[in-house]
């Protein structure tokens, strides 16, 4: 018999020809259980994360930058049929910021979540309102995400003090030179949106550009500033050729 058992590949299970093989006790199988249900509820629980992350970090990307051109080629197409009142719902212009890398990005009229997850930038109406590009004094104050929905200002630690951020308006091109960043401060500073923002070393009333964002980067603890001032302006023509600091 145990020639037979070893033959059949069963000798080598127990010790002895008589020996009854061990079973688990109870309590061992119920401790096993648990960890398998433990084990797969783990897996289940990373999977799902995983999603979530892609989602949030790609997918929402892919959705906003499709409704950011869909609303942007609505305004490029109203301007296309002359002169009217200034939109500022759908849109008052184009950000273009080379060292970004990102292309163009619609502005639009608020800085809330709903405003900006669609993939677009936003002027502040609180709580310091924001001054137009077009207006003789102040600063014009902009905020996008970093992450996610767009994540048009993701790069704005690549802006240095020197480059070039142009606002593109129906009629006018606005350029201005980038003279200060603050990398890091409290999402509760309030005074960087200040017409004369002091703390980006300006001490007089001019017409000032502020980016704001997130920072560091997947997090919302604190927010990355950077200040522009305007050089000049330039009448767009009938070709809307860029200036050269476009080109």
């Amino acid at each position: 018999m145990s020639a037979q058992r070893s033959e059949s590949g069963y000798g080598a299970v127990a010790g002895n020809d008589g020996d009854e093989p061990r079973r688990p006790t109870r309590g061992r199988s119920r401790i096993a259980a648990a960890i398998g249900v433990v084990g797969e509820l783990l897996i289940t629980a990373g999977v799902l994360m995983a999603l979530f992350v892609v989602y949030s970090l790609w997918w929402t990307n892919v959705l906003a930058d499709r409704e950011a051109k869909k609303q942007g080629n609505q305004v490029r197409e109203t301007w296309a049929k002359g002169p009217g009142a200034l939109d500022t719902k759908d849109g008052i212009g184009f950000l273009h910021v080379p060292a970004m890398r990102n292309g163009e990005v619609l502005v639009r009229n608020g800085t809330s979540s709903a405003v900006l997850n669609e993939g677009v930038a936003g002027f502040y109406r609180s709580p310091v309102k924001s001054a137009m590009p077009w207006d003789t004094e102040g600063n014009f104050t902009l905020a996008a995400h970093r992450d996610g929905h767009g994540a048009k200002f993701h790069n704005i630690d690549k802006i240095k003090t020197g480059d070039a951020v142009v606002f593109e308006t129906r009629d006018v091109w606005y350029v201005y030179k980038v003279y200060s960043e603050l990398r890091q401060t409290s999402k509760y500073n309030v005074d960087v949106l200040d017409p004369v923002p002091k703390e980006s070393g300006a001490k007089k009333p001019g017409r000032y550009l502020t980016l704001t964002t997130c920072t560091p980067v997947y997090t919302s603890d604190y927010r990355y500033i950077v200040w522009a001032e305007l050089q000049r302006t330039e009448q767009v023509d009938s070709e809307r050729t860029k200036p050269r600091e476009l080109r």
